[in-house]
């Protein structure tokens, strides 16, 4: 099982990889942001820019797994698994390196 997990979670760091620039890409032909606030990766303090990590990382499964029912069916068995979580965390603390970049750390 931790095979499947790390193959998951190599397949979800390209994703994220290749994903994150569209992420908030306005839709030209509305100029909308399919209904959601477009994001930036500009935070006014580390909290914020963790909270905005995870915001990301939750975005981008919910953008790869779109059928709510199978995402919810599967979330106890990654819930429990070790390795799941690890990976999970893994995403988010690369979401955090990248916005704590793009806020030069938060220096003044």
């Amino acid at each position: 099982m931790s095979n499947r997990y790390s193959a998951l979670s190599a397949l979800l760091v390209l994703f994220l990889a290749l994903m994150s620039p569209t992420l908030a890409v306005a839709d030209e032909t509305e100029g909308k942001t399919n209904g959601k606030q477009p994001l930036s990766l500009i935070t006014a303090s580390p909290d914020d820019g963790f909270a905005l990590a995870v915001t990301l990382a939750r975005r981008s499964v919910t953008t790869m797994q779109q059928n709510k029912d199978i995402l919810h069916s599967e979330r106890p068995e990654y819930a429990e698994s070790a390795d799941g979580l690890i990976a999970a965390s893994h995403v988010i603390a690369v979401w955090f390196d990248t916005i704590a970049r793009a806020n030069d750390y938060w220096r003044e």
